[in-house]
């Protein structure tokens, strides 16, 4: 692929903090970036603990535990999200109630989730998706209406805000990733926020084998979810540059809007005036206009050295829960439930998204992305 879907930008202090830490012999899960991360992280969300850990999933899951979820419980989820959804619920032995989304933002759909909500339910895990935020004043009245918790997964929305308030600042806890393809990386990794200091110290037990004083002497289970100081390097060292990178983000989606805009047949990102779509993937929908179909345009472009990824499959479609013998499996119920879900699924594909695109690279992307609508599908026997 000469213009990749996304790939990493490393170009701060990454190698002299690695570096650092090497000739330290700092290079485990104690160190000072661990710390220096977490603090310059929860600061620029303007909130008081980060406790770093090995991933979102991680971060995900502790999370449920540290607001005591588990058997009996429901936590109600958006259908259209990566799976790590579904499985950190189900491993905290609690069930995942899923919820269609907007068709616009691709986000949970607020007006959907009450009618979702029994006596079981506990909290209200909002995923935002592809860089666009949910409405989480909306979500958050609910929650207040109804006792619940509120979780952000903001693993796809660094930078992104709603009214000005940045993601990840609305919930009880935030959790994000520092995946590869992240706007911040640590090559693996995951970071929960919070203003809860009973929630962060508990966290902190659970990212560290329930390890307290006095040592070796344990009063709960927990597990090692800790970051390494290595990590951490890379990602105090992303942290330092997170407004460029999430500006650079933005002129990313920006100027794929540039050259798509009013195009036949395609539904691009959302982005309304209370809101800013940070674009982690600049995603399309093909609507019928288009001609061409998902698995048409996305082998057209692999063929011109292009790389795209379809939009996640939802949940209510994922063969593993299609057979629920366990209890804590969601029940998928009728696929008409999920209308926008299944046709984001069907018809949605992102672009090449990573932080060193070039505008060059963005035109000939949209270019030979408008070129697909020539094709028929009949040499793919669609």
């Amino acid at each position: 692929m000469h213009i990749p879907v996304c790939e990493p930008l490393l170009d701060g202090n990454e190698l002299n903090y690695v570096t650092d830490c090497i000739q330290s012999n700092w290079i485990s899960s104690q160190g000072q970036y661990i710390e220096s991360f977490e603090q310059q992280f929860a600061a620029y969300h303007q909130l008081a603990h980060g406790i770093a850990c090995t991933s979102c999933t991680a971060a995900l899951y502790m999370a449920l535990l540290a607001l005591d979820i588990g058997e009996g419980d429901e936590v109600i989820i958006p259908d259209f999200t990566l799976v790590v959804s579904a499985n950190v619920v189900i491993q905290s032995n609690a069930r995942p109630v899923l919820v269609d989304v907007d068709q616009q933002t691709c986000c949970i759909d607020p007006s959907l989730i009450e009618q979702k909500i029994t006596p079981r339910t506990r909290a209200i895990m909002a995923v935002h998706m592809y860089g666009h935020p949910c409405d989480m004043p909306s979500i958050c009245e609910i929650a207040r209406r109804h006792n619940l918790y509120v979780i952000e997964d903001c693993a796809e929305s660094v930078g992104a805000e709603i009214d000005g308030q940045l993601t990840g600042t609305f919930g009880d806890i935030s959790c994000f990733s520092f995946y590869g393809n992240k706007i911040i990386t640590t090559g693996e990794g995951g970071m929960c926020l919070t203003n809860d200091e009973r929630l962060a110290a508990r966290l902190r037990l659970l990212r560290d084998q329930g390890f307290q004083d006095p040592r070796f002497v344990h009063n709960m289970v927990g597990f090692n979810f800790r970051m390494t100081n290595l990590q951490a390097a890379i990602g105090l060292a992303q942290t330092e540059k997170i407004i460029e990178k999430v500006e650079k983000k933005v002129w990313i989606g920006q100027t794929y809007n540039q050259f798509l805009a009013n195009q036949t047949g395609l539904t691009l990102p959302a982005n309304g005036p209370r809101v800013k779509n940070v674009y982690w993937m600049y995603g399309v929908v093909l609507e019928d206009a288009f001609g061409a179909g998902k698995d048409e345009v996305m082998q057209t472009l692999a063929r011109q050295g292009i790389g795209t990824r379809s939009f996640f499959c939802p949940m209510h479609l994922q063969p593993v829960f299609l057979f629920p013998s366990d209890p804590r499996y969601p029940d998928c119920g009728n696929p008409q439930q999920y209308p926008v879900s299944s046709r984001l699924w069907e018809r949605g594909l992102y672009l090449p998204s990573g932080l060193g695109l070039t505008h060059k690279q963005i035109q000939e992307v949209a270019q030979q992305l408008l070129a697909c609508r020539e094709l028929t599908g009949a040499s793919y026997g669609g």
